[in-house]
């Protein structure tokens, strides 16, 4: 990490100690000059088009990071924004690219926050964090908006400003990323003429030495008999027409999975690169994802049957191709049905 990574770490480490971690508290409203400008100046009359944008979180996984773009684009349509793109980035420099941004192509066709400032004049102003269910918060916003509306301004989301139902932008990034240029580079180990379905468990990040209890960490853990039980339900109940071979994606040795040896056609993807992983998840016919952004956000991608855990931080579409999981792998009943 050079100086300039370092700084601009250090600089966000700080923001969220003072910000995002005193969110609620109404003296934090007064950190923000946008929340003066709207006390000062309440209306005005000229309206230009502006823009909402949120950063994808440059130190965090693909992901996170990934929520906090479909965070932008949502919240942009909501207000009644057009929406500014940020890159993705594995830099903490602002604005660098990485190679998720060719990769998801979800930059085809939206203008940049860069270009905005560099060529058409406009400013940035930061917007409070907001509570998405509560509408006083959002009233706060689309005030905050309106008293801009006489200068040329794109809104920057705090960083990591939630957006819970994610599946809300779901067709517009399955539009982006099928249509990238970087699908014309796509390669897959998948077999032809046969249900490929693929399962992520989340293992490396995730797994806690012992004697150690960290309750982040413990709330993504899912047991090995979770995804076993999922596969026997999947394979089980599931009309699957075709032959069935199972892609088990994680870290590890084969010798860790080996309950995983009752079922025929189990193929071990241990050791795949994060986007050759992400983009398997896209491409199955029946993806079973684990408690990870890292699966739930391909999820949103793939177009086939997606097995999802019920108890989630994210929401799920209500529709047939989404079936969600109990805390033991079994399927879960649906909204109104009884038991």
């Amino acid at each position: 990490m050079n100086f300039r990574e370092l700084y601009y770490k250090g600089k966000a480490k700080a923001r969220y100690h003072v910000y995002n971690r005193n969110f609620g508290k109404k003296w934090v409203l007064y950190l923000y000059p946008s929340y003066w400008h709207m006390i000062l100046r309440s209306k005005a009359s000229q309206s230009y088009e502006n823009y909402f944008a949120a950063r994808p979180n440059p130190g965090a996984g693909i992901g996170h990071q990934m929520a906090n773009w479909i965070a932008g684009y949502w919240f942009a349509i909501q207000f009644g924004l057009q929406f500014a793109h940020i890159p993705f980035s594995d830099s903490r420099i602002p604005y660098t690219h990485s190679s998720w941004e060719e990769f998801l192509g979800f930059g085809q066709g939206e203008m940049t926050v860069e270009e905005l400032i560099k060529k058409k004049g406009y400013a940035t102003v930061r917007l409070p964090m907001f509570d998405e269910n509560q509408e006083t918060d959002l009233q706060r916003i689309r005030r905050i908006i309106q008293s801009y509306a006489d200068r040329k301004i794109v809104f920057l989301a705090e960083q990591d400003q939630f957006y819970r139902d994610q599946y809300g932008v779901m067709e517009h990034i399955q539009r982006k990323f099928y249509e990238a240029p970087g699908r014309k580079d796509d390669h897959l180990v998948y077999k032809k003429g046969v249900c490929n379905i693929a399962v992520h468990i989340r293992r490396g990040d995730i797994v806690q030495k012992r004697g150690e209890e960290n309750a982040n960490l413990s709330m993504r853990w899912q047991d090995t008999q979770y995804f076993i039980r999922a596969l026997e339900n999947v394979l089980r109940y599931l009309d699957i027409q075709k032959e069935a071979h199972i892609y088990l994606f994680s870290q590890g040795e084969q010798k860790d999975y080996e309950d995983f040896h009752r079922f025929p056609h189990v193929h071990y993807c241990l050791s795949m690169s994060a986007q050759e992983t992400f983009l398997h998840f896209c491409k199955a016919d029946i993806l079973i994802t684990s408690k990870s952004s890292f699966s739930y956000k391909p999820a949103l991608l793939n177009r086939g049957i997606k097995v999802c855990p019920q108890n989630f931080w994210h929401g799920y579409p209500h529709s047939e191709d989404w079936i969600l999981l109990d805390d033991e792998g079994n399927f879960a009943e649906k909204e109104g049905e009884n038991g």
